[in-house]
């Protein structure tokens, strides 16, 4: 932790201007992806209902691609937000479901498809990621009151270990988990703090104690994080801790773009050279696919699959017009009275279907023709979070939203605001103290 939690040459000069970013990584991490989904397909095809592809397919899905990769000029040429970070995993994911669409086995209009997922991408991309106005912090909490919330913090997530404990506690593996986890019953004030805990309060603790250098505090949040693994036999607690000791690495060693670019780049192409070892003999399959599987299938590959996935039903479905919130189903007559991730499972028999926002706030509920402006509206509520997150440390930012950006790939906005604790990392970053950090970097 020692390593981490140093200042470095780096960091001190995280004011110094960027010029175009990582333009080299970026158009590193497009050919990337691209070897990443061929891999993919190879292995995943059945599962993700498409066709393995022959070279001229192989060529169409580049062509397919490559318009929309020229947005990566964006994440060149804009300064480093949270709409930043959540943009450029969007636009990694917008780019997988573009290379898969030409091998979609679905009937469903890929022309109308492809537009709409292109135009939901810019109009996602240009507010959340250039309205950055600083939100006019009219209260903030105190330093010494500030203190006290990260110790309350790290106290909460100890009680609530504590009675999670009393509800459930099993060590099982990873393949193990959905045998177990259906049956999980906790109190509704339990689950939702057993969800918004290891997702926002824990990490954003954690990105605290590194940027001031507490490195024992910061163990403390890695430890206690991996502690509601056993409770809540969530992968993504299980997982937390490694990640965010990628990121603070990576925060630590690169300026703030290039640390962005890298921490999606890094793990796919290990997972790529992985596949590749595995063409060699070098490794045997066990070896590959663990990780493969893990990462460039069911961290990237799946999420842009999903987009398939949501517009093949509801082009013979009806729209659910955001009745899949639970408040409006009071008021809305809905067609679904199951979860999305229910109904999509029960259709395709392929798991607990959760998806993105392109896909819930817009697919869903309002079809292929308005989701565009579904996810402009969605785009101005993660630019609130530029401007909630104005003064603080780039490296702060990063830290503390980490979790979040894995929940915004697989669970709807709506949820991930309410449920999972977005609103209230909003909430956090803007009554942080900006005193605490000296002047910005």
């Amino acid at each position: 932790m020692n390593d981490i939690l140093n200042r470095s040459p780096v960091e001190a000069g995280t004011r110094r201007n960027e010029g175009l970013g990582p333009v080299f990584l970026l158009y590193l991490h497009v050919a990337v992806c691209f070897v990443s989904m061929c891999y993919v397909v190879q292995y995943y095809a059945p599962l993700m209902r498409l066709t393995v592809p022959d070279s001229d397919r192989l060529w169409l899905a580049a062509l397919n691609v490559a318009p929309f990769a020229l947005l990566s000029i964006l994440f060149a040429v804009c300064r480093f937000s949270f709409g930043y970070f959540v943009g450029f995993y969007f636009f990694t994911m917008l780019m997988g479901y573009l290379w898969l669409l030409p091998l979609s086995t679905f009937s469903y209009d890929h022309i109308m498809a492809y537009a709409s997922a292109f135009a939901s991408g810019l109009a996602f991309l240009f507010p959340a990621m250039l309205i950055t106005l600083p939100a006019g912090q009219r209260f903030a909490l105190s330093e010494t009151s500030f203190r006290r919330l990260l110790t309350s913090i790290l106290a909460l997530a100890v009680v609530l270990l504590a009675v999670g404990a009393l509800h459930n506690v099993r060590v099982v593996g990873i393949s193990e988990i959905y045998n177990f986890r259906n049956q999980l019953e906790f109190p509704a004030w339990l689950q939702y703090g057993l969800g918004v805990t290891p997702n926002v309060l824990l990490p954003f603790a954690f990105a605290f104690f590194v940027v001031q250098r507490a490195r024992w505090r910061a163990a403390l949040c890695l430890l206690l994080l991996l502690m509601f693994y056993p409770i809540t036999l969530s992968k993504l607690a299980l997982f937390a801790p490694v990640w965010l000791i990628i990121l603070a690495v990576t925060s630590q060693l690169f300026l703030a773009r290039t640390a962005v670019t890298l921490s999606l780049l890094a793990p796919i192409l290990f997972g790529v050279l992985l596949a590749r070892l595995f063409d060699l003999n070098a490794i045997s399959y066990p070896q590959f696919i663990g990780y493969f599987s893990l990462v460039n299938f069911r961290m990237i590959a799946l999420t842009s699959s999903a987009l398939d996935f949501y517009n093949d039903f509801f082009a013979h479905h009806d729209l659910t017009w955001f009745c899949q919130v639970n408040v409006l189903k009071s008021f809305i007559d809905c067609p679904y009275r199951e979860p999305l991730a229910i109904v999509m499972q029960n259709a395709y028999n392929a798991g607990n279907f959760n998806a993105s926002l392109f896909a819930t706030e817009g697919i869903a509920s309002v079809g292929v023709v308005l989701a565009p402006l579904a996810a402009f509206v969605c785009g101005l509520i993660i630019a609130a979070g530029n401007s909630a997150s104005s003064g603080l440390p780039w490296r702060f930012v990063l830290l503390s939203a980490g979790m979040m950006l894995q929940i915004f790939l697989n669970v709807s906005l709506t949820i991930t605001f309410v449920t999972n604790g977005a609103a209230l990392l909003f909430i956090l970053w803007y009554v942080t103290p900006r005193t605490l950090f000296g002047k910005p970097a």
